[in-house]
């Protein structure tokens, strides 16, 4: 899950909150935030794998993996 795109933050809990903390947030920051301008020649993925991730890219690549269980947890 450590894929580089996945940034943590430790929010403060006060002593007076009633709901119990989340001790860790966690939220995925779109690689194309760090592409400006396409760079010519990138490396593509070959059509049918392309269909399937969405992108053309590799580099704009942002795979979905979730964090509830199956259960709805």
């Amino acid at each position: 899950m450590n894929n580089g795109q996945w940034r943590e933050w430790f929010p403060y809990a006060s002593p007076t909150d009633p709901c119990p903390p989340i001790p860790v947030k966690r939220y995925v920051v779109p690689p194309n935030l760090f592409i400006h301008f396409q760079p010519m020649n990138l490396p593509q993925f070959p059509l049918d794998e392309a269909l399937f991730r969405g992108t053309l890219w590799p580099a704009l690549y942002s795979p979905y993996e979730p964090q509830r269980s199956a259960k709805g947890g």
